[in-house]
């Protein structure tokens, strides 16, 4: 049976040890990162089962980890923190974190709490790994970049986001409503231009042929799909543009 991975965060070289040694004799194989950018690092070379995140780096804030994490990963974090403030831990919590263990603690609530979030994220589908590749189109969500036929396309934020979500769901018809709700927030599910927008220079700069889109497929009436083999679509009459 091979052994869940738990990647360690902390830059306190003794915890590190402490829990690398108690983890390995409850069967769990432990990498352990001292800041945050090894982290990211280690989670993109080797993912884990669970990431067990110390607040305090001394390069990243751990929920700024956190963060850039989930832009490509949903695995399990639990947060290592001294901090007692609830402010602090709503909002490593709010960026995607799924639990928190404050220091000093003992290792049997450490060990229940892993236990109870790899429970609760078993049934739960994986999402895109951190390098995403279909055709000459290549994200890199560690690195944040993107590329098209080796050359680097330049995004918004909005853009990358955007982008992001349609491959983390690809194959699957995302409502204009959920894309909206995901991106500018539930207060602007009725405001499809800002999406129609949007979508229009993702096309613009990541398709071959923005009038003949490949990748980024319109659901008449319903809402958006990102193609991951994408087929060759019918050529539009005349000089139309597609449907929005």
């Amino acid at each position: 049976m091979t052994k869940l991975r738990i990647l360690v965060v902390d830059d306190e070289l003794q915890i590190g040890r402490m829990l690398r040694t108690q983890l390995a004799a409850r069967e769990y194989d432990v990498v352990h990162a001292t800041t945050g950018h090894e982290a990211l690092v280690l989670a993109g070379d080797q993912p884990p089962d669970l990431v067990l995140l110390d607040l305090g780096l001394p390069d990243l804030d751990g929920i700024e980890v956190c963060r850039r994490l989930r832009t490509w990963s949903a695995v399990p974090v639990i947060y290592l923190t001294v901090r007692d403030d609830e402010r602090s831990k709503v909002r490593g919590l709010d960026v995607g974190g799924d639990d928190y263990v404050t220091k000093p603690f003992g290792m049997p609530e450490l060990v229940a709490r892993i236990r109870a979030v790899l429970r609760r994220k078993q049934e739960q589908p994986s999402t895109a790994g951190p390098l995403f590749e279909s055709g000459n189109l290549r994200v890199d969500f560690v690195g944040r970049s993107v590329t098209l036929g080796g050359k680097e396309v330049r995004l918004t934020p909005t853009e990358y986001g955007l982008l992001r979500l349609f491959i983390l769901h690809a194959d699957r018809t995302l409502t204009h409503r959920e894309l909206l709700s995901q991106i500018w927030g539930p207060e602007a599910t009725a405001e499809t231009q800002y999406l129609h927008v949007f979508v229009r220079q993702l096309r613009r700069k990541l398709e071959a042929d923005p009038a003949r889109p490949r990748h980024f497929v319109t659901e008449p009436g319903v809402g958006y799909r990102f193609r991951t083999q994408p087929k060759e679509p019918p050529a539009p009459e005349g000089n139309n543009a597609p449907e929005d």
